[in-house]
């Protein structure tokens, strides 16, 4: 593991006319690690209490020190792994495993593997924990309709399944008071969950949002934050009403939100960028910073306890030519990579 020079600052006055002084001038502070390991990557998770930071890398889960960018240990055997979801009340962690249709419990201060829970549905990909429930969700692209698998984290054991009304939900969050709400990637719009039915009680239109993925919460203004392509959108969650509309980068896949400094950020993978914003009041946004990255860099996650954000991306060399009488693929990212040259762990502190 090499840790990168000095710290890259990124100091930009990015902020709106009308937005206080105060936040007129934000300073963020980027450490780049390269940390090693094989495969690509997907979503990463932080732990407040630990300071580790869980990283997908397609076959296993690298655990990082969030602090100083060391490697600490890694989960093995979760084959095209997406996400991470922690359940501390039980010291458990979770990841799905879109590869074998499983979810793998482990220990969390050990890392230590205790269970591989069947889902018994396939197209894992997202991942939630519910404290007001105490309940681990996975969000799935399942066939013929997406699904969320709701699983017991103390036990492993799934105890039941909610029918979406997407073929594409990705990002899921709590309001802490029995609605979960999940993003439709396909239909630009919110699944809203009764966690007492685990039923879908309301779908509400974002069209404002072309693809949401990421998704996340104020629960003290009931505001619901859904990361879009170059257009991220502010729901109430009271109403289902688009409040407001925040301009970001390209290639949103996640959303990282700090509570107490009322922060979002919006990783833009093509873009190689973040958008952080300010949430001023529940329906007024204010961009203040575009803090440069790393291309491919596309979720996100915070530790609102460090208050610091975390990114990860590999980095790829020139793609191989096309053989002889083939036609390239029209989107180069859908045609073959070129070798593995650097994996970046991104910390970005305010």
């Amino acid at each position: 593991m090499t840790r990168i020079s000095a710290p890259i600052r990124a100091i930009l006055a990015a902020a709106v006319l009308a937005a206080p002084a105060a936040l007129a001038a934000q300073s963020f502070t980027v450490h780049k690690y390269t940390i090693g390991g094989e495969g690509g990557t997907d979503y990463l998770t932080a732990d407040p209490a630990s300071g580790r930071v869980f990283v997908s890398r397609g076959t296993h889960v690298m655990v990082v020190d969030g602090a100083t960018g060391k490697v600490v240990g890694d989960i093995p055997n979760t084959p095209r792994t997406h996400g991470i979801a922690l359940a501390p009340k039980w010291n458990h962690g979770f990841t799905t495993n879109g590869g074998d249709s499983s979810v793998t419990m482990f220990d969390l201060k050990t890392l230590a593997v205790i269970k591989k829970i069947p889902a018994g549905i396939d197209g894992l990909d997202g991942i939630m924990y519910d404290d007001a429930t105490d309940r681990i969700l996975t969000i799935n692209h399942s066939h013929p309709i997406g699904t969320a698998v709701v699983i017991d984290p103390n036990e492993g054991a799934v105890v039941g399944r909610v029918t979406l009304t997407g073929n594409a939900p990705e990002g899921g969050v709590s309001d802490g008071k029995g609605r979960i709400y999940i993003n439709l990637e396909d239909k630009n719009a919110i699944d809203v969950v009764d966690t007492k039915t685990w039923t879908v009680v309301a779908t509400w239109p974002i069209t404002a949002c072309d693809g949401p993925t990421g998704i996340a919460m104020d629960r003290g203004t009931h505001r619901i934050f859904s990361g879009c392509g170059k257009m991220s959108v502010v729901t109430d969650a009271t109403t289902g009403k688009v409040v407001a509309q925040i301009p970001n980068g390209n290639g949103v896949d996640a959303l990282g939100w700090d509570q107490s400094q009322k922060l979002m950020y919006i990783p833009a993978g093509r873009d190689g960028n973040v958008t952080v914003v300010h949430e001023d009041s529940p329906d007024k946004y204010t961009v203040i910073a575009t803090v440069a990255t790393q291309a491919g860099a596309k979720t996100i996650t915070v530790n609102e306890s460090t208050h610091m954000a975390y990114a990860f991306t590999p980095e790829y060399g020139p793609a191989p030519a096309p053989a002889p009488g083939t036609t390239p693929p029209a989107d180069p990212r859908r045609g073959p990579r070129g070798p593995m040259i650097g994996t970046w762990f991104i910390s970005i502190m305010h």
